[in-house]
């Protein structure tokens, strides 16, 4: 985390996290703090890219009704950043990370059914400049430390 980030900062990101829709009177009565500083903080935060935006994560319900993989690409290297812009496209694709090993990219799918899974991975192959692929399903997720603040 930033060393320019207090202790109030990250008290507030930790509060932010866990409710990112809280309101700033509540904030402020959680840190004991007024009202206008929360607002001025969040906005300091957000124009130092620390708090790059807000968003909505989806409740256990719903997360059970999608099929997640996990799929390694190994690529062309004059191929990649067509592979990236071919990924970009399909909505499937929720992260794509770059990684060392035995593959280039390691990508996160997300289907509604195994058989949308089967149909998207056979697309993928398919991508020219892609060499090979393999992929695990997602079955259950142990530990999320998502949104964590440190």
């Amino acid at each position: 985390m930033d060393s320019r980030l207090d202790d109030l900062d990250h008290h507030l990101l930790a509060l932010l996290q866990a409710n990112a829709r809280e309101p700033a009177a509540n904030l402020a009565r959680k840190l004991k703090i007024a009202r206008t500083t929360v607002v001025a903080r969040i906005a300091r935060l957000e124009r130092e890219g620390i708090v790059a935006g807000y968003g909505v994560r989806l409740g256990h319900r719903l997360e059970q009704a999608v099929v997640r993989a996990f799929c390694g690409l190994s690529v062309n290297a004059k191929g990649a950043s067509a592979v990236m812009r071919a990924l970009d496209r399909l909505p499937e694709v929720e992260e794509v990370w770059a990684v060392s090993g035995e593959f280039d990219y390691m990508v996160l799918l997300r289907c509604g059914t195994p058989e949308q899974l089967d149909a998207l991975l056979d697309q993928l192959g398919q991508i020219e400049g892609v060499k090979q692929t393999q992929t695990s399903i997602v079955l259950s997720r142990k530990i999320d430390r998502r949104g964590a603040v440190t």
